[in-house]
Formats: C-alpha cells, sequence, structure tokens
C-alpha cells in the first residue's frame, strides 16, 4: 500500500564527480565536483524549484537522479525503491514514471523524426498500445499541450521555441509519468511564452497529480511555480523551505544575494541590493570549510569590524574569529531553524 504522506522522491548524500584526466596514460589528476553532497525530497503532487547560478550543479542534480549520468555516491529512492540499485530492466520500466523536460527547445527534438514519431517513441518503447492507439494519443496529447494534432506529420524545424516546448511536454507525457524534471523549461523562452508554458505545467499538474522537479536559475520564475525551494550553491544546498518562509524570510546569506537581484515591478519600492565580491570558486577546487564564505557579506564584515588582518593577536580569542574560523574550517549541513523546523539553513554565523 502505498504511504501518501510519503515523499514520491528521497535523495540522500548524492554527490557527481566528474574526473579530469592528464598524461599518456589518462590518470586521474583531480575531480570536477558538480554534486558534492545534496539532500532533498520532492513531495507527491508537488512542485520543488532548484534555484542558484549557472554552474551550481542543477541540471546535474536533475540527471543524476535520473540515471542520465553517473553517480559518484549517494542514494535516489523513488517511491520506495531504489534507483540507483535497478538493473537495466527494472530501470527501463522505472523510467516511464520519470521522466524529463530539456532547457533546449531546439536541440532537445530529433530534426529528421516528425512530431508523431517524436511523441509515439517513448510509447513504442514501453510497449504502449498498438498502432492505431499510438497515433491517436499523439493527436490527443499535441492537443492537450496547445497545438493542433494535424501537426503530427510536420517536423521540429516548422515551429517555433516555444511550440517545439510543448512538444516536449507532449513527449514527457506519452507514457503517463509521474514525475517529470523540468530542467531550466522556459530559459530559452521569450517572456510571454513563459508565463503560457508555466501555465500549461500548472494546469497539467493539477489535472494529472504529476510531481515536479522545477530546476531554474530566475527566483522570480520560482516564486510564481513552486511549492518548496531548494537554494543550490557549488554543488551543495545551502537553504530549503516552503515558497513562502523562503522569499519571506531567507535566512542564508546567499539566497538574501539571489533575492536582492531580483527586479520589483513598482517603480515605488526599493531593494537594497547585496553584492558578492569575487568570483564562484572552481568546483575543482572548492573552498575548505563553507564553500561561500570568501564571497559572503558576514564573513566580510566581521573581517572588517574585527580587522584580523592586522590584529590576529589581539582579536584572538574573540566571537567574532572564532566564527571565522569556523566558517573557514567547518563544513555546515543543513539545520532547521528553532521556531520552524521546515526551514532549513546551512549557515553557521545564523545557527
Amino acid at each position: 500500500m502505498i504511504d501518501a504522506a510519503a515523499p514520491l522522491l528521497t535523495v540522500s548524500d548524492l554527490r557527481t564527480w566528474f574526473p579530469i584526466r592528464r598524461g599518456v596514460f589518462s590518470r586521474v589528476h583531480a575531480y570536477v565536483r558538480a554534486v558534492d553532497g545534496v539532500d532533498f525530497t520532492v513531495s507527491r503532487g508537488k512542485t520543488l524549484g532548484l534555484v542558484g547560478e549557472s554552474g551550481s550543479g542543477k541540471t546535474t542534480v536533475g540527471r543524476t537522479l535520473l540515471r542520465l549520468i553517473p553517480k559518484t555516491t549517494g542514494q535516489v529512492f523513488f517511491d520506495g525503491q531504489d534507483v540507483m540499485a535497478l538493473g537495466s530492466g527494472e530501470l527501463r520500466r522505472l523510467r516511464r514514471r520519470m521522466q524529463i523536460v530539456f532547457q533546449d527547445p531546439f536541440g532537445s527534438l530529433n530534426p529528421r523524426m516528425t512530431v508523431g514519431s517524436i511523441i509515439t517513441e517513448p510509447m513504442l518503447v514501453h510497449g504502449l498500445y498498438d498502432r492505431r492507439e499510438r497515433k491517436r494519443r499523439a493527436a490527443e496529447l499535441l492537443e492537450r499541450v496547445g497545438l493542433a494534432p494535424e501537426h503530427v506529420n510536420r517536423y521540429p524545424h516548422e515551429f517555433s521555441g516555444g511550440q517545439r516546448q510543448r512538444i516536449g511536454i507532449a513527449r514527457a507525457l506519452s507514457v503517463q509519468p509521474d514525475f517529470i524534471v523540468c530542467d531550466e523549461p522556459v530559459s530559452a523562452l521569450d517572456v510571454s511564452i513563459q508565463g503560457q508554458i508555466l501555465n500549461l505545467l500548472s494546469d497539467i499538474q493539477d489535472e494529472l497529480g504529476l510531481s515536479y522537479l522545477f530546476i531554474a536559475h530566475n527566483l522570480a520564475v520560482v516564486e510564481q511555480f513552486a511549492d518548496d525551494v531548494a537554494v543550490m550553491y557549488l554543488g551543495r544546498i545551502v537553504e530549503t523551505a516552503s515558497r513562502q518562509d523562503i522569499y519571506a524570510h531567507p535566512t542564508h546569506p546567499y539566497t538574501e544575494a539571489l533575492l536582492s537581484a531580483v527586479p520589483i515591478p513598482d517603480p515605488t519600492l526599493e531593494r537594497r541590493h547585496v553584492r558578492l565580491a569575487g568570483e564562484v570558486p572552481s568546483p575543482v577546487n572548492p573552498p575548505a570549510g563553507c564553500a561561500f564564505h570568501p564571497r559572503c557579506p558576514l564573513t566580510r564584515k566581521l573581517a572588517q569590524d574585527a580587522d584580523v588582518k592586522e590584529t590576529t593577536t589581539i582579536f584572538s580569542d574573540s566571537q567574532p574569529v572564532r566564527i571565522m574560523a569556523r566558517c573557514t574550517a567547518e563544513r555546515p549541513s543543513l539545520r532547521p531553524l528553532a521556531d520552524n523546523p521546515a526551514h532549513c539553513h546551512a549557515c553557521l554565523m545564523r545557527q
């Protein structure tokens, strides 16, 4: 019996490292730590928004949990099944329930296949329906995503970017999944088209009870679409909470910086912009301790207040220096807030 209260997807300590090989013998020289210890859950019928700067590891998370790329360590449980332990046959059956909508609506569709063939191919792979029923389903799905049924005989180059993304959504729906990874599905589209695609995804979720992992770097989009939000920085999740909590009361300084950059559609209102110093560190050699500490406004303010560089001896026993020592040496884990256990962050200064 399925426990309706249990999460549909549970990700635990997921790591995906890519080896860097050098020399004649292609020995491993180092690793790109694209995903470096990620934990989250996706509830049934809900949307988790995974946000962060480009290069933070969001897309790698989505593709790893679908086993499109291999994981290094960690566990992924989908409806009680250990995804990473499944054999090829079991994985194929599970993939009918786990689909993906890719970011690029131009590169994700085979230009040599008709739209009808693109949509019916997953049904054919999973042995669903007979030929006549597959054609009927393809026409029905096209109509469901806002295209005409007669488009089944056309090719992808005959459609605009927004129409191609609708075709990608129809392809994902063709095998009746329970969970869809939406990998920045609107980032390559015009703003007006973005709203249409988001409304379509929302309507489909309400109709079919789907769960989404919605990957994006646009926090304004996530605010309108997600139920819960997880913020990633350099391969790690630094804050997670409900949409309402994370936008109204962000607690991690990185989340505060991201939200301060979201435009407010009201010229009478002002928002204090948090400027981050320096560049995003390399995932090949991430900083020790908290990965965000070299750019953190709180750490930099403590350094200025304590004048650490010139008075280390004087301040060696002071609270600012002790906190900074922890930030540079200790990797913070996600911990719940005392007054809100559902809101977790990874900031030593605010624990």
